[in-house]
């Protein structure tokens, strides 16, 4: 599993190199820019913003991850320390509740 932590960091890492002129100020100037296209330039700043964050976000996760690993709790529940099912890790290796704890969360 560490494996696959350091490989989507890795991914995620590039993208948010190769995403970093989208997030950019976009000019006022009508005299350079059209005003639709400038709006769409904001907009299109507003959407590379949010990918970063959540690249952000998801970086922090693998990095929890993987001192779980370091610490010996990897797939451990926080909530009820049961381990958490091998098929939901492969899916999310990040996941932090096993799916009765997570279920329990999301209806409260």
């Amino acid at each position: 599993m560490r494996d696959k932590l350091l490989k989507l960091r890795a991914e995620l890492q590039a993208a948010d190199e190769t995403a970093q002129g989208s997030a950019a100020i976009v000019e006022l100037d009508q005299s350079k820019v059209g005003r639709l296209s400038r709006m769409d330039a904001i907009q299109a700043q507003a959407m590379a913003k949010a990918s970063s964050q959540r690249r952000d976000e998801m970086l922090q996760r693998i990095t929890a991850a993987l001192k779980r690993i370091d610490d010996g709790e990897y797939g451990l529940c926080l909530k009820c320390e049961e381990p958490i099912n091998p098929k939901r890790l492969e899916f999310d290796p990040t996941v932090l509740l096993c799916i009765d704890c997570a279920s329990k969360t999301e209806n409260d």
